[in-house]
């Protein structure tokens, strides 16, 4: 097993020294799913949701969450976030979202893609949990990440 980053010497958590590294252009792509009852999902097809337009509100959320990663997730490095995408979209068993989160930076990006997609997940289900018990958010992983010298 390789080294433990945010660990000192002597055990305690750190922040990660990076301003030796290069500024690259980070990319990152994440993914989750909530699972709804099949009445739940007509009505956000339907955009009979009380609180409003469900997948909107939820992008939206989902992107103010990316933009706040570094306040929420200890000894993560703040960043200047060049472009933050969060999309969701109905499919057969609940919703899908996807984001896309870019940075020129000295550190990568995944944590703000994966905060995006969380945020907008638990988003839909705040809006939802009137009309569904029974939902279930699922799936979340990172997709991709990459980085290039500029």
């Amino acid at each position: 097993m390789s080294k433990l980053t945010h660990i000192d010497k002597s055990g305690k958590a750190t922040m990660v020294d990076v301003s030796v590294k290069p500024e690259q252009l980070r990319t990152a792509e994440a993914t989750g799913h909530i699972t709804l009852a099949k009445a739940t999902i007509a009505l956000i097809r339907e955009n009979k949701i009380k609180k409003g337009d469900v997948l909107t509100v939820a992008e939206i959320a989902g992107i103010q969450g990316g933009k706040k990663t570094s306040e929420l997730i200890p000894l993560c490095h703040p960043l200047g976030i060049t472009k933050l995408e969060v999309r969701a979209s109905l499919d057969k068993t609940g919703v899908r979202v996807n984001s896309m989160a870019r940075c020129t930076g000295k550190t990568g990006i995944e944590m703000e893609a994966l905060t995006a997609v969380s945020v907008a997940l638990l988003t839909i289900y705040d809006m939802c949990k009137a009309a569904d018990k029974s939902m279930k958010l699922d799936e979340v992983r990172l997709l991709s990440k990459t980085k290039e010298d500029i």
